[in-house]
């Protein structure tokens, strides 16, 4: 049974030349296997050495036969949105680090279950615990607390008992 045959406005040489300016290893060795099997090697060892199979490969000269160098990328995949808008998660992570108001929010700290009160409150969306803890690590932010500090305390008389307390 005869190869596909590839489309040949590029050359292997520039397939290669392109390989090597490429950032992305999975489309580096689509380049590569194309390059290989332009030059004549066989398609099931220019599959193998790219880390293919030869099914894979024959996909993949299908794709660049109709679309060209482009098509080499991944598709975005298909998946369920996130709850929270990428342009509201600078607004919810600016909440979080002004921190809570006593008023407002009933606690002097935030915790998880209480960020996720305050998503549901300003944005209508509602986290489980561990989707919002996912969301806090994606936002470089940790939940973990730090020590409590009452919000009636006062500092300079802290200060004043460090200063007068033995030790």
């Amino acid at each position: 049974m005869a190869s596909l045959p590839i489309r040949r406005d590029l050359s292997a040489a520039e397939l290669r030349a392109l390989a090597r300016k490429e950032s992305d290893a999975r489309v580096l060795r689509r380049l590569l296997a194309l390059a290989m099997a332009l030059d004549g090697t066989n398609r099931e060892e220019a599959a193998r050495q790219a880390g293919m199979d030869r099914q894979t490969l024959r996909d993949w000269v299908v794709r660049y036969n109709a679309e060209g160098v482009d098509s080499l990328r991944d598709r975005e995949r298909p998946g369920r949105p996130a709850l929270l808008a990428p342009e509201l998660e600078e607004e919810l992570r600016q909440l979080i680090e002004a921190g809570p108001d006593l008023e407002r929010d009933g606690v002097v700290e935030y915790r998880v279950r209480h960020i996720r009160g305050l998503a549901l409150r300003h944005f209508g969306v509602d986290y489980s615990r561990s989707g919002m803890q996912g969301r806090l690590h994606r936002m470089k932010l940790s939940y973990l607390k730090p020590r409590p500090i009452h919000p009636k305390a006062d500092p300079a008389a802290q200060e004043a008992f460090k200063k007068t307390s033995p030790g």
